[in-house]
């Protein structure tokens, strides 16, 4: 009789400590927003603005050139 007591005891004691807190909702947080921000130039463009300036300087050095070199005869 007393273990059947004794049993009884435990499992009353363990059932009211699992439930001594309570129900808690769980804590979701929230991710954090990544905002990607627009650039302001375009790698789209660069390449082919590069390509023209270089060529905008090859034309303008190949004309002072041929103008610049004039010989003079005595």
């Amino acid at each position: 009789m007393k273990k059947i007591a004794t049993l009884a005891l435990a499992f009353g004691l363990s059932a009211t400590t699992a439930f001594a807190g309570g129900y808690t909702a769980p804590v979701v947080e929230p991710e954090p927003v990544v905002v990607k921000q627009a650039s302001s130039s375009n790698p789209a463009y660069v390449i082919p603005a590069v390509l023209l300036a270089a060529l905008a300087i090859a034309a303008s050095d190949s004309s002072d050139s041929s103008s610049s070199s004039t010989t003079t005869t005595k």
